[in-house]
């Protein structure tokens, strides 16, 4: 019976051994070869951008929203003054000059170095208008004579950019670093273009359709970028129909842009082609806003160009201190006004004589409200971003 017993356990363990493991089962690890248990790797905490106006105060990031002219031949000493006392942001170079581009540089230098910027890395924005034609602020030796912007088109887009480089290097040579150009606008044709006296009476327009305007404005801006100079496009939303110009005239409508047409449309497709800044006109559009000039429209600067566009780069005003289409605003007003619809520059082309006021009454307006404070800090921080990172 024992023996019997002893049998009938050797064979159960014998037919266990023969019995194969499931198609399935792993041979279990020893603790020798067993992967090593994995501690997630801690992501970096992303370093916080610093805010580029942090160190700025109240009375700086006001002056960063001024861009004031100077004559081109000479330093002006109430522009000098606002540099170092309003720490104003940019100088423009206005009038004629045939002084050529030393002599230009020399004048520049007045003026870099001082303001706000001085001690904080934020350079002053030096700009004039250096269309071609008869809109060619800077002459001289070492400047090429810029043909009208009608006849720059007829090099094609490439030759354009070439030489929109070797115009852009000169200016840069002198000390600028903001081109008040290209114009963007679109003349309504070629047989009507002396009834449009701002832009095609003096053969500023680079054609009469988006794609053309679009090609060859797109090619100059292209071409100042690469030369290290922002370029500017001008005037939204479009100054090419007006019967009148806001320089010298009043009341000037426009019946013919409207958000959705082609004169908007040419700034959609060249804000996507690299950093420029967007000048507003003074024109009143009745077909998208009839109440107001368009740099106090909040419809035209924040809803379309910022919120239909997706453009978040500067906006500047066309010369909002001498031009006779504003002077029935106060000036305190006009400079509110403006930033409230979402301008970002005050361009006061002609001088100084208006900026304490507009100055005084934006710093007063940024200190006793809010959001208009909110307002002042998102321009200022946006004109700064601009300035350190270039064309």
């Amino acid at each position: 019976m024992r023996r019997a017993g002893v049998f009938l356990a050797l064979a159960i363990l014998l037919l266990a051994g023969c019995v194969a493991a499931p198609p399935d089962a792993a041979p279990s690890a020893s603790p020798s070869s067993a992967a090593p248990s994995r501690t997630p790797t801690p992501r970096p905490t992303p370093t916080p951008t610093p805010d580029p106006i942090a160190a700025l105060s109240l009375e700086e990031r006001v002056g960063q929203l001024f861009i004031v002219g100077t004559p081109a031949g000479r330093a002006d000493a109430q522009t000098r003054a606002a540099v170092t006392e309003r720490h104003i942001g940019g100088v423009f170079l206005h009038g004629r000059s045939r002084g050529g581009v030393t002599a230009t540089a020399a004048v520049v230098a007045r003026f870099t170095g001082s303001g706000a910027g001085a001690g904080s890395g934020i350079p002053l924005w030096v700009a004039t208008d250096q269309e071609g034609g008869e809109v060619q602020v800077l002459r001289g030796p070492g400047f090429d004579d810029m043909p009208y912007a009608i006849r720059q088109a007829d090099l094609g887009p490439a030759k354009l950019r070439d030489t929109a480089r070797r115009w852009g290097k000169q200016l840069r040579a002198a000390g600028v670093t903001l081109n008040l150009a290209p114009v963007a606008d679109i003349v309504t044709s070629h047989d009507t273009r002396f009834d449009n006296p701002p832009i095609g009476g003096l053969g500023r327009q680079y054609g009469y359709d988006r794609a053309t305007v679009v090609a060859h404005a797109g090619a100059f801006a292209d071409g100042m970028r690469e030369a290290g100079v922002l370029p500017t496009l001008k005037h939204f939303p479009g100054l090419g129909h007006v019967a009148a110009n806001t320089d010298h005239a009043g009341n000037v409508a426009d019946t013919t842009v409207t958000a959705d047409g082609p004169d908007v449309a040419v700034y959609r497709a060249l804000l996507s082609e690299g950093p420029a800044l967007v000048m507003i006109g003074f024109a009143v559009y009745e077909k998208i806003d009839g109440s107001s000039p368009a740099v106090f429209s909040g419809r035209i600067v924040t809803g379309i160009l910022r919120d239909d566009l997706g453009y978040d780069g500067v906006v500047i005003t066309d010369d909002l201190s001498a031009a006779t289409a504003v002077s029935g605003v106060a000036p305190a007003d006009r400079a509110v006004r403006a930033l409230a619809a979402g301008v970002d520059v005050l361009l006061l082309s002609s001088g100084a004589a208006t900026l304490p006021a507009m100055y005084d009454a934006v710093l007063q307006k940024a200190r006793s409200d809010p959001a208009f404070a909110k307002r002042v800090d998102e321009s200022a921080r946006r004109v700064v971003e601009a300035k350190l990172a270039g064309p």
